[in-house]
């Protein structure tokens, strides 16, 4: 079967492409034999979960790769325990390539957390599954799987959105124009991951801003809060000192109609947006992005209108895939990418463990970028920064943006 063309973009970057989620549970150390035997019960029927990557038949730039069964999969081999704790686990995942003769996933049991809390990490390269997919098999293994009941599916396939051409040309410029990359030289540029944990009470304070407003969403803190750090971790950056040239961050978009919520696979895209970097206000940089990330519902129906084309670029020419690929990729088209999302699933238990607590894992982005996810959990917030620019340069992004949902969270107006 061959790969969307969503999914042989991830593919064709060039990079990893490796995403993880971890859970953390309360209690005593996992079973390998238990889980095991749970993920063999809840996963063996989905045909996803079976298919490995068959390289191209013909030169690169002439065929793609394609999907295959190759037989069921191992539980032994896909869920094992490291020796590691979650952090370094991660760090190492984001720049290390699965194994390619076999499913694009792994199950790992690291060692507890100096909290006592047990996680749990699913990883898996991006061309196989997205970040819901991910949520979707990690709610499947729960003592109550509690999947949300799919919308009926409608007797007809519903139509693609018509788009006009002039709003497709402008969304393909808007989508590709060059900006700036971060100011670190690509020989000082390291891979690193930094997980924090932000306060629940700030980031309930600052869901409510402003305080004159609706208030705000996940994705519009995390992107705004981004657009107060970049200036504060970077102090020569400015979209003014630059010929004008914004810095540009992508919000991934969920490509799923209602009936195929729990669909597994790739089916996201991504909307791109000028950071209000040279915006003094947190409250006018919120209030900015609020205003960007509105249009987001309309800008995506574009993206679903232009699959079919984009679709059939990615088996007539693989070659111009990668050439799109690598320049939506590059840090002068996208400086940042910010994931948000809420944990869905409710209360949850794993053989007894109560869920306290999510983190995500966005994939490594080419030197001179950064890729941002925040989950929420209840009322846990867990921010997880994978940088690809100087050492220790995640780190300092996390905190910068954490100091941003602080400042937002004390505004009176």
């Amino acid at each position: 079967m061959r790969l969307s063309g969503i999914e042989g973009g991830f593919l064709r970057a060039g990079l990893p492409g490796t995403i993880g989620t971890a859970m953390l549970y309360t209690g005593k150390p996992f079973d390998l034999a238990e889980l095991r035997s749970r993920v063999a019960e809840r996963w063996g029927a989905l045909d996803r979960m079976h298919q490995i990557l068959k390289p191209p038949s013909r030169p690169a730039a002439l065929s793609g790769h394609r999907w295959a069964f190759a037989g069921p999969f191992d539980p032994a081999a896909h869920v094992t325990a490291s020796a590691q704790e979650l952090q370094p686990l991660l760090a190492e995942a984001v720049v290390r390539r699965l194994p390619p003769d076999r499913p694009l996933w792994q199950l790992l049991v690291p060692k507890a957390a100096p909290t006592g809390e047990q996680p749990l990490v699913l990883l898996a390269h991006h061309a196989l599954f997205d970040g819901l997919s991910l949520a979707t098999l990690l709610r499947l293994l729960m003592d109550d799987p509690n999947i949300p009941v799919r919308a009926p599916k409608p007797a007809q396939t519903p139509p693609r959105p018509r788009v006009p051409v002039t709003n497709l040309i402008k969304e393909w410029h808007n989508s590709n124009a060059l900006g700036q990359p971060l100011p670190p030289a690509p020989g000082e540029c390291r891979p690193c991951v930094s997980i924090t944990q932000l306060d629940p009470a700030v980031m309930r304070s600052a869901r409510r801003q402003p305080a004159t407003g609706r208030g705000a969403t996940l994705n519009e803190l995390l992107l705004s809060a981004l657009a107060g750090a970049l200036p504060t971790c970077y102090d020569t950056l400015s979209s003014r000192s630059c010929g004008a040239a914004p810095l540009y961050a992508r919000v991934p978009v969920d490509l799923r109609s209602p009936y195929e919520a729990q669909r597994l696979g790739t089916l996201i895209t991504a909307i791109r947006v000028p950071l209000p970097v040279d915006t003094d206000s947190p409250a006018d940089r919120l209030q900015t992005c609020q205003h960007l990330l509105s249009a987001l519902n309309r800008r995506s129906h574009a993206h679903r209108a232009a699959l079919p084309v984009l679709e059939g670029i990615s088996r007539a020419a693989p070659w111009l895939t990668t050439a799109l690929t690598k320049r939506m990729t590059r840090p002068d088209v996208n400086t940042a990418v910010c994931t948000a999302f809420k944990w869905r699933g409710g209360p949850s238990r794993l053989h007894g463990r109560r869920l306290t607590g999510s983190v995500a894992l966005p994939p490594l982005s080419p030197p001179r970028s950064v890729n941002l996810a925040l989950v929420q959990n209840a009322e846990t917030y867990t921010l997880t920064v994978v940088s690809h620019l100087r050492p220790g340069d995640s780190k300092l992004i996390a905190d910068t943006v954490a100091e941003e949902l602080t400042t937002m969270a004390a505004m009176s107006g």
